[in-house]
């Protein structure tokens, strides 16, 4: 579950160049890049059956780790993942990841 989470942040990553690359072209074949872009979030934002990638991260609870610095990937998969991010866990709410979104915890074991 966690894995496919990953590939759906990653992919909403990937539309701002995706969309730039299709306004370019849009605008080459004559359709307003604003009607384009408004007419497609206001489909997307219609459909309720979908959570937004915000909804979806938020399910995800927060990782425990046992030291005091975490590295997120964002997947195992390289090619699936982002660059390395090395998150410090001093304070007692979760730190969330740039990248992906994933939150992290330091797991105290008193």
């Amino acid at each position: 579950m966690a894995s496919n989470l990953l590939k759906a942040l990653i992919r909403s990553q990937i539309l701002p160049s995706s969309r730039r690359n299709f306004s370019v072209a849009a605008t080459q074949i004559g359709i307003p890049t604003d009607d384009l872009v408004g007419n497609h979030t206001a489909k997307w934002m219609q459909d309720r059956s979908k959570k937004s990638p915000m909804e979806l991260i938020n399910e995800v609870p927060p990782i425990k780790v046992d030291g005091r610095i975490a590295a997120c990937e964002g997947d195992t998969n390289p090619a699936l993942g982002h660059p390395i991010e090395f998150i410090c866990l001093d304070l007692d709410e979760p730190a969330i990841c740039k990248y992906c979104g994933l939150r992290y915890v330091q797991d105290h074991h008193h």
